[in-house]
Formats: C-alpha cells, structure tokens, sequence
C-alpha cells in the first residue's frame, strides 16, 4: 500500500551557486556515503542535486515531519544499482508510525534541472501521511 508519494525538482546551476557561497553546506546536508560514486569520485553538482531534490521529496512524501533534517535521509544505491533511501531519526521514527517497509526512488538529471520523485510503502493498510505540504 502506498503511504505517500514526494517529488522534487531542483536547478542544479542554483544549487551549485549555494554550494559555491557555503562549501560546509555539502557536509550539514548529505551524509559522506552519497558524496562519493560506487567507484570512488566524487558525484556532480547534477547528482548532488537529484539526492537533494531525493531528500526533499522523502520528506514530503511522509508529510514533512516537524523536525526532520536532511541527513536523517541518505540517498544511498542500492546492491542491484537502484537509488534507494536509508532513514535515521525523526524521519525513521515517523515512517515506522506510517508502518513503511519500502522506498522507491527515481532521480533524473539533464541540463539545468535535477528531479526525484519517491514512493513510501507499507505492507498493510495504515495511517496516512499527513502534515503541511513543502514546496
């Protein structure tokens, strides 16, 4: 059953400005697993900003739970290669109250635009997601 459904879209030469002006921002937001790539470079500015736009969807997929910060979600890869998500935190305790057991993610990328749209899941009927919608 899904529990919520979160997307985000992000301007990866915004997001790469940020970055530019506050370089600690890269350590405060992602966690140093979803730096790196599988064979040990450090990902783009465009795969930096599908993991945020990841993070964020997340959130709201789960209705943005107060409290919830971004490292409480790492947009990890999975064995097969699929993007997939591991929570900590506030958001763990809250999708585990929502009975989530699986995460699908999909994050694309092209020109100036990094998007994610992330699907929460639960085996059995439960409460919804509810809370103020992010923008």
């Amino acid at each position: 059953m899904i529990v919520g459904i979160g997307t985000d879209l992000v301007g990866v030469v915004r997001f790469e400005a940020v970055i530019a002006r506050t370089p600690d921002l890269l350590d405060r937001v992602f966690c140093p697993e979803e730096r790196i790539t599988g064979s040990g470079g450090d990902r783009s500015a465009r795969s930096l900003a599908a993991r945020f736009a990841a993070k964020e969807a997340a959130a709201k997929a789960l209705g943005a739970p107060a409290g919830c910060g971004f490292r409480d979600c790492e947009v990890v890869t999975a064995a097969d290669g699929r993007p997939t998500l591991r929570i900590t935190g506030v958001l763990a305790e809250h999708a585990a109250r929502l009975g989530v057991l699986r995460w699908h993610v999909s994050l694309t990328h092209d020109a100036d635009l990094a998007a994610a749209i992330v699907i929460a899941e639960a085996a059995e009927p439960g409460p919804a997601a509810t809370g103020p919608a992010r923008a």
